[in-house]
């Protein structure tokens, strides 16, 4: 803490200022706080774990030890990976060259996706269908772009302008370690960008993107065939192992018609050089080390990250990514305790307690909605530590000798994967984050809420701990995930989780305009020169943390602790509670991760997590005595109050 600042001037500082100067963003970072030092010391958990099953070499055939040590053993071989050079992918290289015709172009687009080699042109799923939830239905999504937003290829400012420059480099640097002559592979760079600009062009802003009743958009597949005469959806969903399915699902049909216009308009030679670049960059972090490199020159301009991440770091991290329930169950072994899912349990339903409380208590919704939002909030299903059922990825092909195979099996194995749910019940014992995962999320199809092991640990909560903390921290995490139920774009599927309308006009208009107040709080807040939060993109995570820290309070004066007036270390209960909130949002970030972050994150930068909700709490007002006249301090009836 620093306490020589006023928390009611600053409470981000008063509540974190040593601990910020003192732990600048580590070289291998991009970013240093609370979460980050969790997740290191979660990586590195995972380390060990791989290491120890990778030294088992007489681990049984078919064990987890020995699956999961064979594909972190081959991962990390980097001298055997260094001698291949880029003789991995020198097959789809030649294949994409032999192409003569359109038709051609559109069989090596869904070969790329079966065969885990890239997803080229646009995005493809199976998931709910969000209007009949027991349905699992194909989607279509717009794509085929390579830089984390469409604002890179349509803004022109000078940061915009060195990341564009970066990127080409960085796609000339990819042809000419495949053996293409220096001009031959600028031609490609600006080819390729010229054609993902296009297509960025097409593309939906990140806001439009939040409203699921704009991105639902239900075709007959022979009508969406009709929109784009030069896609047959007909002929290549079958390519994509599709089949027996008449509907789909588009989230932004202008984007098909744009893209089926292009097919055309753009030679088949421009199109074989941009499915050779998909390739290529899918592949490159898993190559010889000049890709890697060259992958790594090319992050460093987005992300201002000083040095490489060690590779063991990385390779933990494919590891979890790509077989994480197999990893999952060693690791939940080791590093998640019983205790801790007791107590998470009864924390989660004291913070359900505590939100019906605050449901039947607004002033501003009729009895009618009230109904309905509390049978939402009782549908809830929380999901706590791991899953009760471990994916076993049957006949997912590991080498303990090839890893550039291992990456391409896992990512055919997960493409077959998810085209098998096709036709079937939907698996509500799935889980969309692996156990050691440092995060949580709510999913209004299923409308869950699930907490992985990885986050169950200190700062976030500790068995230990007295409530305060750990109802400042989980407690309002927990809080946060129930209210994405309840946020601007969760708040429209009703219990089931369907996409439905349970509101009344009247209650939907006043909980936009507490919304749009709430908005316009974060559009104020400044992050680099004249770089803004933007409200309407965070809107649903800052509605998350305003009823999650409410809800998280209401939780705790109901403990033992949470009704007392007794100090720990010279703090109250309540300055206890919110120090703790405050102190999971410290850290430090690079300018031009924040720079990113902006454009493509839907959260507020920390230091305005920390002060954004609490500014509209009496409680916080009361616990630190803030006043008229300090910074942060807002009249009470300009505090908003949502849930």
């Amino acid at each position: 803490m620093d306490l020589s600042v006023k928390p009611g001037d600053d409470f981000y500082t008063y509540a974190s200022g040593t601990w910020i100067k003192n732990n600048p963003v580590p070289a291998k970072e991009t970013r240093w706080g609370s979460f980050n030092l969790l997740r290191d010391f979660n990586i590195s958990a995972v380390k060990t774990i791989l290491a120890e099953s990778a030294a088992k070499t007489n681990a049984p055939a078919g064990s987890v030890e020995k699956r999961v040590g064979d594909f972190y053993a081959a991962a990390m071989d980097s001298a055997a990976i260094d001698k291949l050079g880029y003789t991995p992918i020198k097959a789809d290289l030649e294949r994409i060259s032999a192409i003569t015709d359109l038709n051609g172009v559109l069989h090596e687009v869904a070969f790329l996706r079966t065969s885990g080699a890239g997803s080229p042109m646009f995005g493809f799923y199976v998931g709910q269908d969000r209007k009949d939830v027991e349905n699992m239905v194909p989607q279509l999504s717009q794509g085929g772009t390579t830089l984390p937003d469409r604002d890179y290829y349509l803004k022109n400012d000078a940061r915009t302008l060195r990341i564009q420059e970066a990127y080409k480099n960085y796609i000339t640097t990819l042809f000419t370690l495949t053996g293409a002559p220096q001009a031959t592979a600028q031609k490609n760079a600006e080819t390729i960008f010229g054609m993902e600009q296009k297509l960025a062009e097409a593309q939906m802003a990140r806001v439009e993107m939040r409203d699921p009743y704009k991105t639902y958009n239900k075709f007959a597949i022979a009508d969406l065939n009709k929109q784009t005469p030069n896609l047959n959806w007909s002929q290549l969903m079958q390519k994509m192992k599709v089949t027996g399915q008449d509907t789909i699902l588009v989230n932004n049909p202008a984007f098909f018609k744009t893209l089926d216009g292009q097919l055309t308009s753009t030679p088949v030679a421009d199109w074989k050089t941009y499915l050779q670049w998909n390739v290529l960059k899918s592949a490159a972090p898993y190559l010889s080390s000049d890709f890697v490199d060259a992958n790594f020159a090319f992050s460093q301009v987005l992300s201002g990250q000083k040095v490489q991440t060690p590779r063991w770091q990385r390779m933990s991290s494919l590891t979890d990514g790509t077989i994480g329930e197999l990893l999952g169950q060693l690791y939940v072994q080791k590093h998640f305790k019983p205790e801790a899912k007791a107590r998470m349990d009864e924390m989660i339903e004291n913070l359900i307690k505590a939100y019906e409380i605050r449901i039947n208590n607004l002033d501003w919704m009729s009895a009618e909605t009230k109904e309905k939002a509390l049978a939402k909030l009782h549908a809830f299903t929380p999901k706590v530590g791991y899953p009760t059922k471990w994916k076993t990825y049957d006949g997912l092909a590991i080498s303990r000798n090839n890893f550039f195979q291992n990456v391409r099996n896992a990512g055919q194995w997960g493409y077959n994967d998810m085209i098998s749910q096709l036709g079937k019940p939907v698996d509500r014992t799935k889980w969309g984050m692996t156990p050691p995962t440092v995060n949580a999320y709510y999913s209004p199809v299923m409308n869950e809420i699930v907490f992985p092991a990885g986050i169950l640990q200190f700062p976030f909560f500790d068995p230990k701990a007295d409530d305060a903390v750990n109802y400042g921290g989980i407690g309002a995490v927990i809080g946060h995930e129930i209210s994405h139920g309840f946020d601007d774009s969760g708040s429209q599927y009703d219990k089931d989780g369907t996409l439905r309308n349970w509101w009344t006009a009247e209650d939907r208009a006043k909980f936009q305009e507490k919304a749009k107040t709430l908005q316009e709080q974060y559009d104020t807040y400044t992050v680099l020169d004249s770089i803004h939060v933007n409200g309407k993109l965070t809107l649903g995570e800052n509605i998350g943390d305003l009823g999650g820290l409410s809800a998280a309070y209401e939780a705790f004066k109901m403990t033992k602790q949470g009704k007392s007036k007794k100090k720990i270390d010279g703090f109250t209960p309540d300055q206890r509670f919110f120090l703790s909130w405050a102190q999971v949002w410290r850290g430090n970030i690079l300018p031009e991760t924040a720079a990113q972050m902006i454009l493509t994150d839907t959260h507020s930068p920390g230091q305005y997590r920390t002060i954004g909700a609490p500014v509209n709490m009496d409680a916080w007002y009361k616990a630190f005595n803030v006043k008229p006249g300090d910074k942060l301090y807002k009249k009470p009836e300009d505090r908003i109050r949502i849930w």
